[in-house]
């Protein structure tokens, strides 16, 4: 599998990879935003460490399990012929309603056909009022001006 953007990376197609992998995880599809990494990715995410786009399955259905009503935002930060770091943040609420933001890096390697052989997070959770979220759906926005 490959796709459309391939290193090696100008800032235009470095920013291009970072949107479409904020509209993938904002999508919560595990099926999806899999696919945007090789079938051998390597990945840390927090003190996880795992390889395989299975695992990364497993992992992101777990984590859409716990964090409810995630949304995300990530920044082009640097980038390389084939290499970007990011700086994110995101919210999401648990079960018992209570919301936070996670503000964190990654550092992206690609292989020759675009996808993500390798993903280093680290992250910080930040427990946040309701009121104080910034990154709000189409949706949420609506419903909040009604």
């Amino acid at each position: 599998m490959s796709t459309a953007i391939k290193p090696p990376f100008t800032e235009e197609t470095a920013r291009a990879k970072v949107q479409a992998a904020e509209d993938a995880w904002n999508s919560r599809d595990p099926e999806r935003v899999a696919l945007a990494y090789s079938e051998h990715s390597d990945w840390r995410n927090r003190d996880e460490f795992f390889c395989g786009r299975e695992a990364i399955r497993a992992f992101l259905r777990r984590k859409w399990a716990r964090e409810l009503d995630y949304h995300l935002m990530k920044e082009l930060w640097a980038w390389t012929d084939n290499r970007i770091s990011v700086r994110f943040e995101y919210e999401w609420r648990d079960e018992n309603g209570s919301w936070f933001r996670t503000h964190g890096n990654e550092h992206w390697e690609f292989d020759a056909d675009g996808l993500m052989a390798r993903r280093d997070m680290s992250a910080n959770d930040i427990p946040i009022d309701e009121s104080e979220r910034r990154y709000l759906t189409a949706q949420q926005n609506e419903e909040k001006r009604t």
